[in-house]
């Protein structure tokens, strides 16, 4: 057994971490090339100890020959094959693989005997990376069981049968983990994108209802006010005129939010919201305090803070004797608090207005509660939320099951380490009996062992530990204690695992001192067994078996902590693709909904001049209004749900009716033929927002829109006379947010967008894409 220190006439057998996305994150794959690097060292040593251990018991050359072979095959297969991430391993090679390693592991036992009965262990590991986990544990426990039958058979003493299913059961488990390393640093890397699609599509639906308190009231208040006009047209003018003044001040409020939600959603600011609900309730006559005491926050917090304020804020403005209204908002570093409280009381009319029951399962979600109070002097909303620690877990979330330590893969991986170390420590004990029958000897052995193992599952190997920290320094201090004190009471009969003072020194201390120590407790095994007259291979026996053991300990409780590590970088990584979410779903608000909000204000406007002159047209006009607030609404619903595929012919006609509604002389030529839908629904973007940057400028008179399919391309020209006296110079080109946003959308499809002022000077916004 690996780092069990014996004298050498004993047979032994081994045992075998950034936030956001600044840039690509090298350490996934900095993991796999240590990973590597450590099973290569243990195999290599296994093979080495295994040479030596034959040796040293008298095999003959033929049998260290046998020896070599089956075990520089094995070790190869592992490294080569199962240690490979991309092997498939539910397939029928992998199943051909298993019977020649059954066949290897169980084969040369016929001819070689006892020397080779520890090559089942190899099979042992690898049935648990094939199999699924029921038929696998169950092999395994086969693979471990069967050694009982053929020690009987070789005629072994108890202990060592005891000893060799022990190596069997430890050694398979380490085969397995450490083969595991490699792939499941792979896996997770590979799963982050998989992981932040799915945190996306999540968004999405929360999105949809952020949208409509958004956008939604605006475009409805513009169609409830466009009905109310149509009804006053010919009764009460005077008043119909009023009213479409309130709708084209609506309609351009409208306008403004979708522009800045374009720069970036504005939900995400909970300063912002702050200022936005204070200066609500100050038009509302009710004076309002803000005390807002917060750092950064993950972007999750900060989106459930923003929405329980809003709604907060709503439900106060709902109670008609509200005067005064606090806001308080207190961070420390466990949790962030958001406190509502005004004077004011619930509506009389009994009508249930809480916004409690809408916002509590968001809130609880991130682990945090949520209550309203009713008491004399008014209402409180009240709000908490945990934060997450520096391994991205908060003790709720951590009791809610979202705890990297209770996720599934990680607990099967800290239960497979504790049984590898626990048999480490069965075994260091098995040896102890092969040198003392003593009671008290046994017993001292046995209670430092204990603590060892306990030490070094609850904290050492615990992925949530900060290790390199007082009480992580402190707890190695007592570790070294614990392995070498026993030494001065038991001396030549010593037995116990250095080694994991070795891998536990990687773990905790800096790189340069953790090799340093690493390299101390080996040459102190080194000494000690030399000042007990150990011959030389002895020496290097011991010195090769806690190397080992001290990487197997590093390995096996780093991969506890990689995976812990990589499930934080993958939240985080689904963080940022959750704000590029929200900034595309802004985006395309701005594409879809400017044109449209750009023609209700325009429209507006004319309906109010015409009334007067020619109430028909005023009529006609208000129609279109109508039925442009409702196509805004279904498009409002439509970014919601994804991108919605649009109608290059149709979005032509409809920037046809705008432009002509703004006097603007309109020149048409539109050769389409068919075109892919992608690329239809591309060039109707860039058509809207050109329109919709054509209306912004009072002064032009004249624009053509030309659609024309050129050697395998398609050109969307946009060209007006409005750029001013202020235009730069012919052959610049112009940039802007929405420029940008429709140059991605271009670029997507492997076009280019191009937005300058041209020789005659006036402004083209071009377009071409391959079809």
């Amino acid at each position: 057994m690996t780092g069990v220190l014996m004298p050498e006439e004993n047979r032994i057998t081994i045992t075998a971490q950034p936030r956001g996305a600044a840039g690509p994150d090298r350490r996934p794959r900095q993991a796999v090339h240590i990973a590597n690097a450590i099973v290569t060292v243990v195999f290599a040593g296994y093979f080495a100890v295994q040479l030596y251990s034959a040796s040293k018991s008298g095999a003959t050359t033929s049998t260290l020959v046998g020896l070599a072979v089956v075990t520089g095959t094995l070790v190869a297969i592992q490294l080569f094959y199962f240690g490979r991430p991309s092997t498939q391993l539910r397939s029928t090679l992998s199943h051909g693989v298993l019977v020649l390693q059954a066949l290897l592991g169980y084969l040369p036992m016929v001819f070689f005997g006892g020397d080779l009965d520890d090559m089942p262990s190899f099979l042992a590991g690898s049935v648990l990376l094939v199999l699924r986990p029921l038929p696998g544990w169950i092999a395994f426990g086969t693979i471990v069981l069967s050694m009982i039958p053929i020690e009987m058979a070789l005629d072994t003493a108890t202990l060592d049968r005891l000893y060799d299913v022990l190596v069997v059961l430890v050694t398979g488990l380490y085969v397995y983990l450490l083969t595991q390393l490699s792939r499941l640093v792979t896996g997770l890397n590979d799963a982050r994108a998989e992981l932040a699609e799915g945190a996306v599509a999540e968004e999405r639906l929360r999105f949809a209802s952020d949208l409509h308190d958004l956008l939604g009231m605006g475009l409805s208040a513009i169609a409830l006010k466009g009905e109310l006009t149509h009804r006053l047209l010919r009764r009460a003018p005077e008043r119909a005129r009023a009213v479409l003044s309130d709708m084209t001040g609506i309609a351009r409020r409208t306008l403004s939010d979708v522009r800045s939600v374009a720069s970036g959603y504005r939900e995400l600011s909970l300063e912002g919201e702050a200022r936005i609900a204070k200066s609500l309730l100050a038009a509302s006559d009710v004076e309002a305090e803000l005390d807002l005491d917060q750092s950064d926050l993950p972007v999750q917090f900060r989106t459930v803070l923003t929405t329980v304020l809003r709604e907060g804020v709503t439900h106060v403005l709902r109670h008609s004797e509200v005067s005064t209204c606090r806001i308080t908002v207190r961070q420390t570093d466990q949790s962030v608090t958001l406190d509502i409280a005004s004077d004011g009381s619930a509506p009389s009319d009994g009508e249930d207005t809480s916004p409690v029951g809408k916002l509590t399962e968001q809130v609880t979600a991130l682990g945090g509660k949520i209550s309203l109070e009713q008491r004399d002097g008014g209402t409180r909303l009240y709000t908490v939320l945990p934060l997450p620690d520096e391994h991205g877990v908060n003790a709720k979330a951590a009791r809610a099951g979202q705890d990297p330590d209770t996720q599934p893969g990680t607990k099967q991986t800290r239960t497979a380490v504790a049984l590898v170390f626990s048999g480490m420590c069965v075994a260091a004990l098995v040896h102890l009996l092969y040198l003392t029958s003593s009671p008290w000897q046994i017993a001292l052995t046995g209670g430092y062992l204990a603590a060892l193992l306990v030490l070094q599952l609850s904290f050492f190997s615990r992925p949530t530990a900060r290790l390199q920290s007082r009480q992580g320094y402190g707890l190695l201090f007592v570790q070294a204690c614990l392995i070498f004190l026993p030494l001065i009471q038991l001396k030549a009969n010593w037995v116990s695992l250095p080694g994991w003072l070795a891998g536990t020194a990687l773990l905790v201390l800096r790189p340069p001192a953790g090799w340093t120590v690493f390299a101390a407790v080996v040459a102190g095994v080194v000494w000690v067994r030399a000042g007990f007259a150990a011959d030389p291979q002895g020496i290097v026996f011991n010195a090769v078996a806690t190397v080992n053991t001290g990487l197997i300990v590093f390995a096996l409780s780093w991969m506890t902590r990689l995976a812990a590590e990589l499930e934080t970088t993958r939240r985080r990584l689904a963080e940022v693709a959750v704000a590029e979410e929200r900034l595309r779903f802004a985006r395309d608000l701005h594409d879809l909904l400017g044109l449209s909000l750009s023609a209700i204000a325009l429209k507006t406007e004319l309906t109010d001049r015409m009334l007067p002159v020619d109430p028909g047209r005023a009529e006609t006009e208000l129609e279109d209004v109508l039925k442009l607030s409702r196509e805004a609404l279904a498009d409002v619903r439509s970014v919601a749900t994804g991108y919605r595929e649009l109608s290059l012919d149709q979005e032509s006609r409809s920037a046809q009716a705008v432009l002509a509604a703004a006097e603007v002389e309109v020149k048409m030529d539109l050769q389409l033929g068919e075109l892919p839908k992608p690329v239809t629904t591309v060039l109707a973007v860039v058509l809207r927002e050109g329109v919709t940057n054509v209306l912004r400028h009072s002064k032009v008179e004249q624009c053509d829109i030309a659609v024309h399919r050129i050697n395998g391309e398609v050109r969307l020209d946009i060209v007006n006379d409005g750029v001013g006296q202020a235009a730069p110079k012919p052959g610049t080109e112009i940039s802007g947010n929405g420029i940008r946003n429709l140059s991605d959308r271009v670029s997507a499809l492997g076009g280019e967008l191009t937005a300058a002022v041209a020789e005659d000077g006036r402004f083209r916004l071009r377009a071409v894409v391959p079809v």
